[in-house]
């Protein structure tokens, strides 16, 4: 069998993707449904936490927490775990891939050679578009904003802290295009491009979850996954920044909900989403949606603003089940890593700016 032309059996085309995919985000996952529009199959090489450090830096979240995040996202058929940093022929041919797939960003090794130069030569690369206003260096550094004070602190803290946060993505200091990225501007084409558009069928169970989903992660990918299997289709209620502000504190949301709801829909266990659901479960919502069950975490939960419990309605209706997800990720120990990690990650940013501008001044011939 050929590999530049598919799987010949089935006339299939297999896009190959890789990356580190730290701190899967809805960027990662704009890429990858434009990647799986090229073809019939999407192959997702993964790298090593070894192979990263050594040339980017510490990645924030292990390898088998990375390889579980892409597995949720609902338009990767294979993962590839612990794919070599350069992209090779003899990659794409062992796993029957057509060609190499990747953001029109840079990638580079530490001695700031193309990652992709050896399919870019043999003419197996195609490009797409990453999503501007997001990136792991961007989310970083959003978190590398705050202080462990911030968080203990009143609201004069939280208004400076998100003043920041909010502009991270225009951050004037950041000269190179792909880290300097450009603030994210939300669209309703965005969203039809993420969401599957599919109502319940007739006689679906439908699931009904809620919460804030804040740098969506390995527990709420388990979390969700558990909750799907209690019926057939699953709705998110995302909660507005101001509401998940209220319960959370300081600093919270890192993203906002325009940002959360794009990383919401890319997982593959999610049907619809809700955007800006009420904190209260009413009654109008039960049945608009024909909720059957509604599940929560085992996280605490918060009171109303009138001091009463949000999920009283489905609890009087037999409707509500407490479900663990057996997986103690937070948003909050996300954000202890950063911090407690804040000179690695800092010198890791600025490294990767430093390569992409090296870049720049040797494509404009300075």
């Amino acid at each position: 069998m050929s590999a530049t032309n598919g799987d010949s059996s089935s006339g299939t085309v297999r896009v190959w993707c890789d990356g580190c995919y730290d701190m899967v985000h809805f960027g990662h996952a704009n890429s990858l449904r434009q990647a799986k529009a090229l073809g019939d199959k999407l192959i997702v090489g993964i790298h090593t936490d070894e192979e990263i450090t050594k040339h980017k830096g510490p990645p924030v979240f292990t390898q088998e927490e990375r390889y579980k995040m892409v597995r949720g996202i609902k338009w990767v058929d294979e993962v590839v775990e612990g794919a070599p940093y350069v992209t090779t022929l003899e990659t794409l041919d062992k796993h029957d891939c057509d060609f190499c797939c990747h953001g029109d960003d840079i990638t580079m090794t530490a001695d700031g050679v193309d990652t992709y130069h050896l399919v870019k030569t043999a003419g197996r690369y195609k490009e797409v578009q990453r999503t501007a206003g997001v990136s792991t260096t961007d989310l970083v550094g959003r978190m590398l904003l705050l202080t462990r004070q911030h968080f203990k602190q009143g609201p004069f803290e939280y208004n400076v802290a998100r003043e920041h946060s909010s502009t991270m993505g225009q951050d004037s200091t950041a000269r190179s295009p792909w880290t300097g990225c450009s603030q994210f501007l939300p669209t309703t084409q965005k969203i039809i491009q993420f969401s599957d558009g599919k109502s319940p069928q007739p006689g679906d169970k439908v699931i009904y979850v809620a919460g804030a989903y804040d740098l969506f992660h390995v527990g709420h990918l388990d979390f969700l996954e558990r909750a799907k299997k209690f019926g057939d289709y699953l709705i998110v209620g995302l909660h507005t920044d101001p509401v998940v502000n209220r319960y959370k504190g300081s600093n919270y949301p890192i993203m906002n909900l325009h940002e959360r709801v794009l990383s919401v829909l890319a997982c593959k266990y999610v049907n619809e989403v809700v955007i800006g659901a009420p904190y209260a479960v009413t009654k109008d919502l039960m049945e608009h949606f024909n909720v059957d069950l509604v599940i929560h975490g085992t996280t605490a939960v918060m009171e109303d603003v009138d001091g009463k419990d949000p999920f009283a309605l489905p609890k009087q209706q037999d409707k509500f089940k407490l479900v663990d997800s057996e997986n103690d990720m937070t948003t909050e120990k996300i954000v202890d890593r950063i911090i407690s990690n804040r000179l690695e990650y800092e010198a890791r940013n600025q490294k990767k700016e430093k390569k992409e501008m090296d870049l720049l001044k040797c494509l404009n011939g300075n």
